[in-house]
This record gives C-alpha cells, structure tokens and sequence, in this order.
C-alpha cells in the first residue's frame, strides 16, 4: 500500500479516521458513484455519507467496483431525524449497511439533534447497542453544541468519538474547538469552504494567488493545521483532485492569522442552526 500524504486520526484506541476526506452531500445517487470512484482514485479514503441524503447505494456501489481493500476505506454516515430512539437508530444503522452493501460502518453519527422531539439521549443509546453489536466500529454525533453533548455524555458516561459542525473561516467556532478538545471529542468540519461564499473573499484570493494555490486549496490547508477533519465535496473531477493536492505546503502563523480574521459568528453560518433545526426526513 502506497504512502498517504494525510494523517489518519486516532478515536479511541482502535481506529484512526483520515484527516482528509470527500463528502457527498448534494450529490444526486446517478452521479455519487462516478464521483466516488474518482475520489478513491486520487487517493481519498475517508468517505463521508447520509442516510438524508439518499445516496447511500450509489456510494456502495462506487466502493465495490473501485478496488480498493475495505480496510483501506473509512466510511462514514449519519442516522435520518426520523431514526429516533433506541430501536430507530438500530433500524438505521441496519438500513445503511443494507443500502451500502457493507458488513460494518467505521462510523455512525446522529445527523441532527432535533432538540424539540426530546429523543437524542435514546437514539445516542441506540447508536451504543449498535456499535457493542458490531455493527459499527465507532460513534459520533453532527451538528450538536455543547449543552447537548453535555447532557448524552451524562445521561450514558459515552463520550462522541467526533462532532461534525459547520466550521469554515466565516464561521469559525473558536469556542468550540478547544471544548471538543478538552473533551476528548474529534472535530470534523462539514461545509468547510462555506458552501462557496469564501472562496472569493479577497484575503483568501490574496494568500491563494501569493502561493500559487487556489482559495479552495488555501482554506482547506487553514482547516488541517488547526487539527480539523476536513471533508470537502465535488463531482468535477479538476476540483477532486486539486481538493487532495493540500500537503506540498504549509501556511505560516501570520498568514493563520489573516484567515483568523476572516471569522463572523454572528452572521457566517451558511447552514441550518442545530438549536432550532427540528425538521424530520
């Protein structure tokens, strides 16, 4: 097996998730395959999922033709707001090992809080039947703050292996970050070129067209030396690549700094606000 250029980072003592993945959201099932394929071709091994966004078959598809060992491959979705509970998240879970034509997921998180139907400890507790089941290797949570984190890690003593949150340099979560970090939670940044809104911020261009580097390749660059997951996605195949192409240079603190900068929590979020998102599928 080749070299990776990206760390793989530990969760827990016997599995490590690369830093560096390619994420499928709002890529349509007829395409996900062709996307994936070229993805595992470059060299990405982290393949981020959903059940919400309904193409899980098509990602399993592209993982059984692409010829690369499971073992390789870390693969991750998240549970639909509707798989609430500790029997809905089992369900779940079996409906994406089906859906994927996989033995075991290496990690399953709960996608969405949905605090106002009041079942995120049951399904948490759901996710941990299924991870001593077998079923997964790892568990995780998206889109949870810190009170809701606080209250599933109470309520069972079984701390996320990772929390998947919007984080990019308008939305920066500098509170949180150092929270996960002293819990010994992963952060995995969704979103993380801002759905686009970044990539033409003129500091950002200024650094990228400094270093002969696209704006794309200069924030994902920021993410990884903060520590971050990263996932980005896209179906060009010139963007999948160049999305990989992060690990020949490194960004120096003043530069760190300028992107710091850049952070607007009060108006930076592009997605949906996980206090108040309470919406079923």
């Amino acid at each position: 097996m080749a070299a990776e250029p990206f760390e793989r980072i530990p969760l827990g003592e016997r599995i490590a998730i690369p830093q560096l993945g390619f994420g499928v959201w709002q890529i349509d099932n007829d395409e996900v395959s062709e996307a994936v394929a070229h993805a595992l071709e470059v060299g990405y091994r982290l393949i981020d999922t959903a059940q919400g966004y309904d193409n899980e078959a098509g990602v399993g598809k592209a993982l059984r033709e692409a010829g690369v060992d499971r073992s390789e491959i870390f693969l991750t979705s998240k549970l639909r707001t509707k798989a609430m509970g500790v029997e809905g998240a089992l369900e779940g879970v079996r409906q994406s090992l089906a859906a994927l034509g996989v033995d075991y997921l290496d990690l399953m998180l709960i996608h969405w809080p949905t605090p106002a139907h009041e079942q995120y400890v049951e399904t948490w507790r759901g996710l941990i039947e299924a991870r001593e089941q077998g079923l997964v290797r790892a568990i995780g949570v998206s889109n949870f703050t810190r009170e809701q984190l606080e209250r599933i890690i109470a309520e069972t003593g079984i701390v996320p292996a990772l929390d998947q949150i919007e984080t990019q340099p308008y939305f920066q979560q500098k509170e949180m970050l150092p929270y996960l970090a002293a819990r010994g939670i992963r952060h995995e940044a969704y979103s993380p070129l801002g759905s686009g809104a970044v990539l033409d911020d003129p500091v950002i261009g200024e650094l990228a067209a400094a270093r002969d580097r696209s704006p794309a390749q200069i924030i994902l660059r920021w993410h990884l030396q903060r520590g971050s997951i990263v996932i980005p996605k896209s179906v060009t195949p010139e963007r999948i690549e160049e999305n990989f192409d992060v690990f020949g240079f490194t960004l120096s603190e003043a530069e760190m700094g300028r992107i710091s900068g850049l952070d607007d929590p009060e108006n930076g979020r592009t997605g949906s606000d996980p206090e108040t998102f309470n919406d079923l599928y």
